[in-house]
């Protein structure tokens, strides 16, 4: 069975009532306060890899290796050499603790990670700054950074957008932070039967990977809906991979597969 986004939801979901002003100021279509006040009491757990978060270390590995070689072969990289995303500028939406984070400043790149929580962000910086890593945390959404004016070569939406009410709307507002010829990388929960077998009753009921109502499988978008919404914005959809989980190695694994979970790269235009 493929493990469901229900193990990454609270990891990257935005994370506490404080986000409640950032949803005034940014509208009900783009965050879902409900949602950030769900994961709030988490923030202190993200590093232990036994404790709630044990899902997303087991996941980590498989995603870092996609958004690693999606980064390379859109910039002409060697995957295999460690400082492969030197002076690659990247932004990490709803980063949590930094669990992805961490690892892409490991390989060079300038990272930036935000999230509305501020006890996540604290959290994020403390585990950073103890590592001996430079990545700039801000309590903050992708929008206010956006009407900054600021860009990024390659910018990170992990099991978000099935948060999100309105995807066409939050992707639009965000499309001005990938720079020219940058990349968004997303993953996200396709909207199938198998889907609300596996992340809803499976993994929320049965498992309790996460808090029942976690997920709204309502809000889970096929490959063809995303990639609608990313062309609506002005960004070209360049990949789609699944992503599978294998219970009895308690691993996850790139896959053909894009019933449960999936990735989706866009790239923005030079033109």
């Amino acid at each position: 069975m493929s493990m469901p986004r229900a193990a990454n939801a609270p990891m990257t979901a935005p994370q506490e009532k404080s986000a409640q002003e950032s949803t005034a100021r940014t509208g009900p279509a783009t965050l879902d306060a409900s949602e950030v006040a769900q994961f709030a009491k988490l923030s202190e757990e993200w590093w232990d890899e036994n404790g709630p978060f044990r899902p997303l270390h087991r996941l980590n590995p498989t995603r870092l290796t996609y958004i690693r070689d999606r980064i390379c072969a859109q910039f002409g990289r060697d995957p295999k050499s460690p400082p492969c995303l030197e002076g690659l500028g990247v932004l990490d939406i709803g980063c949590g603790g930094g669990l992805v984070s961490e690892p892409l400043a490991r390989l060079g790149a300038t990272v930036t990670g935000i999230d509305p929580g501020a006890t996540t962000i604290a959290a994020a910086k403390a585990h950073s700054e103890g590592a001996g890593l430079s990545i700039s945390y801000e309590a903050t959404t992708a929008e206010a950074v956006a009407e900054q004016g600021r860009r990024f070569d390659v910018v990170l939406l992990l099991e978000v957008v099935e948060h999100v009410p309105d995807v066409p709307a939050f992707l639009a507002r965000l499309e001005p932070l990938v720079a020219d010829g940058g990349l968004m990388i997303l993953s996200t929960l396709n909207r199938t039967l198998k889907s609300y077998a596996l992340a809803i009753v499976g993994a929320e009921y049965v498992l309790r990977w996460v808090p029942a109502g976690t997920h709204q499988w309502d809000r889970f978008m096929t490959p063809d809906e995303l990639k609608a919404a990313l062309t609506a914005a002005g960004l070209k959809s360049i990949d789609v991979t699944g992503m599978t989980y294998d219970p009895l190695a308690d691993d996850w694994r790139i896959s053909r597969d894009t019933d449960v979970n999936y990735f989706m790269t866009a790239m923005r235009s030079t033109v």
